[in-house]
Order: C-alpha cells, then sequence, then structure tokens
C-alpha cells in the first residue's frame, strides 16, 4: 500500500514526517541528552512529554527509518535507541532551528548554550557532532576530540553558575 502525500515538495514531506510536535524532540533528546531507552526520554523531558505519546513518536519514527530498537545488553527488558544515519543528518537542521529560536524566542540561558555553541562553531562543529554521533550510533570510528562533551561541559557550567550563590 502506498502512502499519498499532499505533494512532492521536499518541505512539505519533511514537515509530514517531522512536522509534529514531538519527533524533533526525541530526535534531540537521543542526539544532545543520549536518552537511549524509552523511561529515560519519558522521565528526562524538559518538555513533560505523556508516555502514550512517546510510544506512538517511537513507533513513528522506527517506521520512518530514524531510529532502530535493540535489546538492551545491560537490561533484558529494556530496549535501546539508535540514531540511525538520515537522523544524524538532522544535526544541521536542529542547529539551524536553535539558532533561529535564540534570537526570536524567550529561550533560556541554560537551554540556549548548546545551541548558541552550535551556532558559533557552524558547519565544522555540526560535522563533528555527526561524527560523534555516528561512532556512538552506528559504529563509526572514534572522534579524536568530542564536539559533545564540550557542549554537555558548557551546559553544566552555565547549571553551575545558576546554583551558585549570588
Amino acid at each position: 500500500m502506498s502512502e499519498t502525500h499532499r505533494s512532492g515538495c521536499p518541505i512539505n514531506l519533511t514537515l509530514e514526517l517531522l512536522g509534529d510536535r514531538w519527533s524533533l524532540i526525541v530526535i534531540r533528546d537521543i542526539m544532545f541528552g543520549d536518552r537511549r531507552r524509552y523511561r529515560e526520554l519519558l522521565m528526562r523531558s524538559e518538555e513533560g512529554i505523556a508516555s502514550n505519546v512517546l510510544a506512538d513518536r517511537l513507533k513513528r519514527l522506527l517506521a520512518a527509518g530514524l531510529l532502530t530498537k535493540a535489546r538492551d545488553p545491560g537490561h533484558r527488558q529494556s530496549g535501546l535507541y539508535t540514531l540511525t544515519e538520515p537522523a544524524i543528518q538532522l544535526l544541521p537542521v536542529l542547529a539551524q532551528m536553535g539558532a533561529w529560536g535564540r534570537r526570536h524566542a524567550p529561550a533560556s540561558r541554560e537551554l540556549s548554550i548548546r545551541a548558541q555553541l552550535l551556532e558559533e562553531g557552524g558547519p565544522a562543529m555540526w560535522e563533528a557532532v555527526m561524527t560523534e554521533l555516528r561512532a556512538a550510533h552506528l559504529g563509526g570510528p572514534p572522534a579524536k576530540t568530542s564536539a559533545l562533551l564540550q557542549l554537555q561541559a558548557a551546559f553544566e557550567a552555565i547549571m553551575a553558575e545558576g546554583a551558585a550563590p549570588g
């Protein structure tokens, strides 16, 4: 059975696949938050995704080929979600969305730091992060330095500033 689309426009096709309220958030959390288990995605969601919505989005992303799911070797009853190459290639889109959101929406400082570093680092940083994601999710060659750790360290530094007595 063939799927019907409103049009063959690549923007329309992308929105049909990813344009709901949660799909890119789930990909973001797997990509930047290293949340690869259902429970991590559910419990650590800044936006408070509902369990039925998360289950539906994971099912859609699996069907679309943006995620794969394997048994978690550390826990028999848990699945481990993995980004596919097409999902990893969404990183520049997410970086641009973050840059736009920083300029045009009331983004918080702590949740903007990764977007700021990705914007400032540009395509070279995006490629470094994608290389690291390929190593972590697809078994690619390891990165020489960790761009993801740099993003996480910047986030933790901002969070520590907010927690420090002032």
